[in-house]
């Protein structure tokens, strides 16, 4: 038997021991884990050169899994000569991590958004100032909160259950945070069960929840690796799987998947779904408005891969790209500085990317079917693959 899957699983736990937060969600065996985290910290351009062996072993598995773990040994390479305080052209960064090149969104497309915001959203003040406050006002918080995302995620889980099938005993439980960087996150624990945690210092709309309890939970990043925990690892002996490398191509495939998820699960019916879980809180909530709001508004994620182009390929400043960001995406001063401050990391400067590239490329993969959407739940499909089968 290949060596290669637990090779794989020290690098990353290797890797994860220079960054907090980088394995995303570890579920491998534990004497693994121990002995890594027993050993002596490995320099990344170590990591780098480990990555680059690996790469050249791979002949001793399938080509399904030879494939996936190629794409991911590029990436973690990459991440690890990052860390070594190697420089790269900001694109190729993002190429060999997530499996797409970046490019710049026209902002003639950004305008055609604007003026269709301007007629959806009519009233006094800028454009901005009126885009902010649908987005950021009537927002849900305490016990309110606590049952409107409860019973968000209750029926979801049934709409998931009936379109996608679950993996018998999964479960989520929701945390409740403030004084972090997201509006929330999941904490993948292995066992088929999740710790979702949800920042309540963000605004925390109706039109907003929706989304997040899909993206996060049912059918988005918990649906994803308790599939493929339970059909990867457990059943089909993958053990490559049971790590999750943020800074390699399964990241942009993994929010594509959250992203889309609210649509498979949903269609039409979203905003409809988030009004009726909403009724009883007494937070004002058109579903109509919001509908045509967030259908028109989805092009400005492009603003970001603008800005993290300007900041890394131009060589602009971080003030030019505040402005560009505050301009274009209709953000605040806080939401910009939050963006700002993720692209010019080191590590995560390139994973902004990954939402925008995920969503376009998983979205033309499914095309509306829930079979090819369940593909993405349970296979090892690198963004290469994806991409091939939506224009094939």
């Amino acid at each position: 038997m290949s060596d290669v899957p637990g090779r794989y699983l020290e690098l990353g736990l290797r890797l994860g021991r220079h960054v907090d937060g980088l394995v995303d969600a570890y579920y491998g065996p534990a004497e693994i884990k121990e002995r890594v985290e027993s050993e002596e910290l490995r320099d990344p351009a170590d990591l780098a050169r480990d990555a680059a062996a690996l790469l050249e072993d791979l002949d001793g598995l399938e080509e399904r899994r030879r494939t996936w773990l190629r794409a991911q040994l590029v990436g973690a390479e990459t991440v690890a000569r990052r860390l070594s305080g190697e420089e790269m052209p900001y694109a190729d960064e993002v190429e060999r991590c997530y499996g797409i090149r970046p490019e710049r969104v026209p902002e003639e497309r950004f305008e055609t958004v604007h003026a269709a915001l301007d007629d959806l959203l009519p009233g006094d003040g800028s454009l901005a100032e009126r885009f902010q406050a649908w987005r950021d006002t009537n927002t849900l918080s305490g016990d309110q909160l606590a049952r409107a995302i409860g019973s968000l995620a209750a029926d979801l889980r049934v709409r998931a259950e009936q379109r996608l099938g679950l993996p018998e005993g999964e479960a989520i439980e929701f945390d409740y945070v403030t004084d972090e960087p997201w509006a929330a996150f999941n904490y993948y624990q292995g066992g088929l069960r999740s710790r979702v945690a949800v920042n309540t210092d963000t605004p925390l709309t109706p039109a907003f929840l929706i989304g997040l309890v899909a993206h996060e939970a049912y059918p988005g990043h918990h649906t994803e690796h308790a599939w493929k925990e339970r059909v990867l690892v457990d059943e089909g002996g993958v053990l490559e799987e049971a790590i999750f490398l943020i800074g390699t191509p399964q990241s942009l495939v993994s929010e594509g998947i959250a992203s889309l998820g609210s649509e498979i699960t949903l269609g039409e019916e979203e905003q409809q779904v988030a009004a009726e879980h909403v009724r009883d809180t007494g937070v004002p909530f058109d579903p109509e408005l919001s509908r045509a709001v967030s259908e028109a508004a989805q092009p400005l994620g492009g603003v970001s891969t603008n800005v993290a182009l300007m900041l890394h390929e131009e060589g602009r400043s971080e003030d030019d790209a505040f402005a560009y960001l505050k301009r274009w995406g209709l953000t605040s001063d806080k939401r910009a500085k939050q963006g700002i401050r993720f692209m010019t990391d080191p590590v995560w400067r390139s994973y902004i990317t990954t939402y925008t590239d995920g969503y376009r490329i998983c979205k033309a993969f499914v095309d509306g079917d829930p079979a090819r959407f369940k593909r993405l739940l349970t296979e090892q499909l690198t963004p290469a693959e994806i991409q091939a089968a939506a224009s094939g």
